[in-house]
């Protein structure tokens, strides 16, 4: 690992699934030496690609858990994290990008931008990731880079300019012109090892100009220097390159390279711009949160300076092969081998045992490492998210965790496996946020819950691999949510009397529903009729009501409440009467509120020929799918609509038997709607019944 922070890049690949992500990632690995043999992402060969480490991954074709590794390219050390494409896995790609310097978006050069890759890119503008994007697949039937161009334009918003022109497409793809050094480059070799420059095809040489033409007006606002070049005609190779990374670290450009990565084209090319372009360590502004004395908080730069205090951030934690491993971004400081840290969280010192680079689920252990590296603790108890130092107490801000969607009653098949399952659940938990477990408190079984369907089939399928723990599971259930529709006031009285002092609290005010699905307590007392000191007692009893409504039994959303007065006592209010209060104010009011039951509903996008785009519709319109947009291209189409997740379940089945298997989808949580009067009375008469027989 080199020291100078200048030659470091820290980047995660993602796009829509099956978009050539991890096919790429393996090219990369194989040019840059880090592996002497390609391997096919399916596993054909029965060994698989590097980077799905995980059986059930290259069964399926699919990565599941973002892989690490690193190499070498042109002088420069490149830390890499595969990431899926999956919206199940969404959670993934959330923490690689936290951590990422910049990003590599790719991109199917025959279906474009897709829905995930919409989703891919909102994750990547959260982050503020600098990104470069590669058209993949340009020897398929039906590739069109420039049209993808043009959708980055249209469907992003990103100021997209090709670098690169196909040298042919489809089954005649057979290089790039590079529209900086204005020369073709083929690549050649068993693996297109050797990359053969040469003059650009005299059909092809006008529009080459054109495109460089309209490549410079665009990187041209970057750089005076490029801007005085043009007009005096003196244009050099490096002003270009200045400009085009001064447009991609401002987060105002999207480079956009070429290739096919199972054809063996375009990836060196695509290497050379990610040293040339994506920022190094230094060049990114990462801010944490000082924890002052008296609990004052400052905001702070940090430096990505090796010599200052360590700040280190655990972003993914895994149980592999070599026991718990966690992954860390180190900010600034040098963490070594023995050496002793601090988790801010808990304040524990750990001390480390054992410092590891991955290469996907290989550790190879090194002595130390600097403020800019990725690299894996080995052995060190921590949640996802914490912040590691050397002794101030810094927090990082945390990353943007969504809330799953989904459960499923899963039941041990025996005793035995009971204590296989419970070990299985607490190493998933710990390695994945999204990811929950709870007891339901009728029936006792155990949930799984998370972000859809395949998310929890591959969990389930993880614990009979990994644990050798046979589970038997239930239905699939939807979490439901609920909220009153009209404001109601309440004034309330909470008077207890067991001898001795008795409890007293009176609170006045009203609850009404709030737009942004939010709990909001708002303190309007004046006067002091309720002291300062029990306004919180106030806020926790109301906030606490939050977890479990009247109407259907489930959690509710979208409510504020205004605290306008009340009373109290000197000698027999305390904070557990305002809470009582508050706990009983709130059942009395909350059902003269018209309460309703809110459905999840699932912004669901369907891609398929367009000859088929009445038999997709036909399965949406029969789940109660609203359609909200129909995009056709060139032989595809793509339908998004809002569909109930209560109406999803086995949807691929249904899709692919009416396609014939010639269809595609995601899905992704939208919203929260109210449900029809049907579904509503259904959850209302489940919801009594369980009340009634707990009673």
């Amino acid at each position: 690992m080199t020291t100078d922070l200048s030659k470091v890049r820290n980047i995660g690949i993602s796009a829509h699934i099956d978009s050539g992500k991890t096919t790429l990632t393996e090219r990369i690995l194989f040019y840059t030496g880090r592996i002497r043999a390609i391997h096919e992402v399916k596993g054909k060969d029965g060994v698989g690609a590097t980077m799905d480490s995980m059986d059930i991954e290259r069964e399926r074709g699919i990565t599941i858990q973002s892989a690490a590794t690193n190499c070498d390219w042109d002088g420069h050390n490149i830390n890499i994290i595969d990431t899926p494409g999956h919206v199940d896995f969404t959670i993934e790609v959330e923490r690689a990008l936290r951590v990422l310097d910049g990003a590599v978006l790719v991109l199917c050069s025959v279906a474009g931008v897709q829905s995930q890759s919409i989703t891919v890119d909102r994750q990547m503008k959260r982050y503020k990731v600098p990104r470069l994007a590669f058209v993949n697949k340009c020897d398929r039937s039906g590739a069109n880079p420039m049209r993808v161009t043009d959708q980055l334009r249209e469907k992003l918003s990103h100021n997209a300019v090709m670098m690169q022109l196909p040298l042919g497409l489809e089954a005649e793809h057979d290089g790039v012109i590079d529209l900086v050094r204005m020369q073709a480059a083929r690549f050649e070799g068993p693996n297109g090892e050797d990359i053969v420059w040469g003059d650009i095809p005299e059909n092809m040489v006008i529009e080459a100009e054109a495109r460089r033409e309209v490549m410079l007006d665009a990187v041209s606002l970057f750089s005076d220097d490029l801007m005085e070049a043009i007009l005096e005609e003196s244009v050099t190779e490096e002003l270009v390159h200045d400009a085009v990374r001064n447009g991609v670290l401002s987060n105002e450009l999207t480079p956009v390279f070429l290739g096919s990565a199972y054809k063996n084209r375009g990836v060196q090319l695509l290497l050379d711009a990610v040293v040339r372009y994506l920022p190094n360590p230094t060049d990114v502004v990462n801010e944490a949160i000082e924890i002052l004395k008296g609990g004052e908080e400052r905001n702070f730069t940090l430096s990505n300076d090796s010599e200052a205090d360590l700040v280190a951030h655990a972003f993914k934690l895994e149980d592999g092969l070599y026991g718990q491993l966690t992954y860390i971004r180190l900010y600034q400081g040098e963490v070594r081998k023995g050496s002793d840290i601090i988790n801010t969280r808990t304040g524990k010192k750990v001390k480390v045992g054992r410092l590891g680079r991955m290469h996907a689920d290989q550790m190879e252990d090194i002595e130390s490492a600097q403020a800019g590296d990725i690299v894996a603790l080995f052995g060190i108890d921590c949640a996802s998210g914490d912040t590691f130092t050397g002794g101030q107490q810094i927090s990082l801000t945390s990353m943007h965790v969504p809330e799953p969607v989904v459960s499923l009653a899963i039941l041990p098949s025996d005793g035995k496996n009971q204590a296989k399952v419970s070990k299985a659940l607490h190493r998933f938990t710990r390695e994945d946020p999204t990811f929950r477990t709870a007891v339901d408190d009728e029936t006792g079984d155990t949930l799984i819950r998370g972000m859809g369907e395949l998310h929890l089939d591959v969990y389930v399928e993880r614990m009979r691999r990994e644990f050798g723990a046979e589970v038997q599971t239930g239905v699939p259930k939807v979490a439901y949510r609920e909220t009153m529709t009209m404001g109601v006031p309440f004034n309330y009285t909470h008077r207890k009397q067991t001898g001795g002092s008795g409890q007293y609290a009176k609170v006045i005010g009203f609850i009404e529903p709030s737009d942004d699905g939010d709990f909001h307590f708002d303190n309007k007392v004046v006067g002091g009729n309720i002291p300062t000191e029990y306004i919180s007692a106030c806020e926790k009893g109301f906030a606490g009501c939050m977890t479990e409504g009247a109407f259907i039994g489930a959690p509710v959303q979208g409510l504020k409440v205004v605290l306008e007065d009340g009373d109290s006592h000197t000698v027999d209010s305390s904070d557990m009467a305002f809470q009582a209060a508050c706990r009983m104010a709130f059942r009395e009011t909350y059902v003269k509120g018209s309460p309703v039951a809110l459905e999840p509903l699932m912004m669901v996008s369907v891609e398929g020929p367009n000859e088929l785009q009445g038999e997709v519709l036909k399965t949406l319109m029969q789940r109660r799918g609203i359609i909200v947009g129909t995009t056709e291209d060139t032989g595809f189409v793509r339908i998004d609509a809002h569909v109930p997740l209560a109406e999803m379940f086995g949807y691929a089945n249904v899709l692919r038997s009416a396609t014939a298997g010639k269809a595609e989808f995601t899905m992704e949580f939208a919203r929260y709607a109210p449900a029809p009067t049907e579904v509503a009375e259904d959850l209302r008469k489940d919801y009594l019944e369980k009340r009634a027989k707990g009673h």
